[in-house]
């Protein structure tokens, strides 16, 4: 098993080549680039340039980008969403090309998958027009046309609405599209939120291609390192080694906290990861901070 982390622990800083030596230097060598104009701005050539040399000089590997999904994020402060179910053609267009945007950095810097959300988390749609499920095949189909000849799959993301349930994907992906290259990133913290972890990644199995790995308390979507919220991390570890997932497992941490300090708790956490899918787990605690 692989493990990442999400620049998403940085996301209210420009991404620089420091960040992604905190990364190499906490024994984590692939990371996912969460995409956000104030965080890398993914529109410009020189910046994509410039990721490469950072990728090349650290040693870092990119495996996924995440598409995005607002129009900033400065600290906790969330810009205007980005839905690409919307039935307002003109939003879901502009939600379509910045996910399209994003797979240029592919050109000249590989990446294997396309981390995409479909709609907007249920308690931020304004209306049912947010997430209707013919507009989301609709975007599907064209950023998976984009991404032809790139070498980049799309994942589509268990996230909190209707239309992003376990369930759901995978009927949208066996009967409503025919692009059989797509699959779903199973996001362990919104799974728990909906419902079961277990369950999620077992309905997904037949087309998971890659994780995010996150905590919660089962009220909010914390981001918290696992083991410092309410999942049951020995069940949802076996049940992945049960569905004979050997992918990545992609922490997608919060930065309420110093990087450093969550990169710390992150090596511990994939240090517990292993002595589980090794089988020579203890108790399943780690320092929680209050």
């Amino acid at each position: 098993m692989q493990f990442g982390i999400s620049t998403h622990l940085f996301h209210n800083h420009p991404l620089t080549e420091q960040h992604l030596r905190e990364v190499k230097e906490h024994g984590f060598d692939r990371v996912e680039l969460f995409a956000t104009r104030g965080h890398f701005d993914y529109h410009s050539p020189a910046a994509i340039a410039e990721l490469g040399r950072w990728l090349a000089a650290t040693g870092v590997r990119l495996h996924s980008v995440h598409a995005p999904i607002v129009e900033s994020l400065i600290g906790t402060r969330w810009g205007p969403a980005y839905s690409n179910a919307t039935t307002d053609q003109r939003a879901r267009q502009i939600a379509v090309q910045e996910a399209i945007a994003t797979l240029e950095i592919a050109r000249t810097t590989p990446y294997d998958y396309l981390v995409v959300h479909l709609g907007v988390p249920s308690s931020q749609a304004s209306s049912g027009n947010d997430n209707d499920r013919e507009q989301a095949r609709r975007s599907v189909e064209q950023i998976h046309e984009a991404a032809q000849g790139l070498g980049v799959r799309l994942a589509l993301e268990v996230i909190p609405n209707d239309l992003s349930t376990p369930d759901s994907l995978v009927q949208m992906i066996e009967e409503d599209l025919e692009l059989p290259d797509v699959g779903i990133c199973v996001d362990f913290g919104h799974a728990f939120l909906m419902g079961d972890v277990v369950d999620a990644i077992e309905v997904a199995s037949g087309h998971l291609v890659t994780t995010h790995v996150h905590d919660n308390r089962g009220h909010a979507d914390d981001h918290l390192a696992p083991f410092e919220g309410k999942i049951d991390w020995l069940l949802a570890l076996m049940a992945v080694q049960k569905v004979g997932y050997e992918g990545t497992l992609l922490l997608e941490l919060q930065s309420a906290e110093a990087p450093r300090t969550v990169l710390e708790r992150a090596v511990t956490v994939r240090r517990r990861f292993e002595q589980i899918l090794e089988g020579a787990w203890g108790p399943l605690t780690v320092d929680k901070q209050e």
